[in-house]
C-alpha cells in the first residue's frame, strides 16, 4: 500500500471527466487500497481517483460510522429530497462551502470484483456519494457551492447544528 499524492484546485486533472473501469484485475485492488490509505491519512470520508491523479470512474468512501464502500462505474438511478450541507474537500483544503444535494439516493455500481451492485442512500451517505461523483465528472463542489463565504458557512453551521442544552447538562428532546 502507498499515500498517493492529492491533487489540489488548480491542477488541470482536476477538471476532466473519469473514465469508464473496464479492467478488474490485482492493480485495480492495489489502486484501492493506495486510496483507501490516502484518505485516511489526509483525514477524509471519501475520495476519487481523479484526485491522485487517475482518471477512472472509481470512489472509496467510508462515514465511520458502518459504511464503508467502494463504488466503481457510479450512476445514480434514483433522488428523493433536496437539503443545504456543508462540504469540504481533500483537494480545496482549508475552505469549506454550502452545497445542495439530494437527501436520499439510489444509486447503481460495481464492487471491485465487477459485480453489478445497488445502494440506497441518505444523509451524509448520499452527500459523500454526490461529492465524490461530480469529482468524476470534473466538478469541485466550489463550482456548485451556494456560499464558500467563511462567515456564511459558520453561521450555517450554528444554525443547523447548534443545540440547546440546560445546565444540568442533558439534551433537551432526549
Amino acid at each position: 500500500m502507498a499515500i498517493r499524492t492529492i491533487r489540489i484546485d488548480g491542477d488541470p486533472i482536476l477538471s476532466k471527466k473519469s473514465r469508464t473501469v473496464e479492467k478488474f484485475d490485482e492493480s485495480l485492488n492495489q489502486l484501492i487500497e493506495d486510496m483507501f490509505e490516502t484518505m485516511y491519512e489526509a483525514d477524509g470520508v471519501g475520495l476519487a481517483a481523479v484526485q491522485i491523479g487517475i482518471l477512472k470512474r472509481l470512489l472509496v468512501m467510508d462515514d465511520y460510522e458502518g459504511t464503508k464502500k467502494v463504488l466503481i462505474n457510479p450512476v445514480i438511478e434514483s433522488h428523493e429530497g433536496w437539503e443545504p450541507g456543508i462540504e469540504g474537500c481533500l483537494s480545496v483544503p482549508d475552505k469549506n462551502g454550502i452545497v445542495e444535494r439530494y437527501k436520499k439516493i439510489t444509486v447503481s455500481y460495481q464492487d471491485q470484483e465487477g459485480n453489478p451492485q445497488t445502494l440506497e442512500a441518505e444523509d451524509l451517505v448520499a452527500r459523500i456519494i454526490q461529492h465524490e461523483m461530480d469529482h468524476l465528472n470534473g466538478i469541485l463542489y466550489t463550482e456548485v457551492a451556494t456560499t464558500t463565504d467563511p462567515d456564511e458557512t459558520e453561521a450555517f453551521l450554528r444554525a443547523q447544528y447548534a443545540r440547546e442544552v440546560p445546565e444540568d447538562g442533558e439534551e433537551k428532546g432526549e
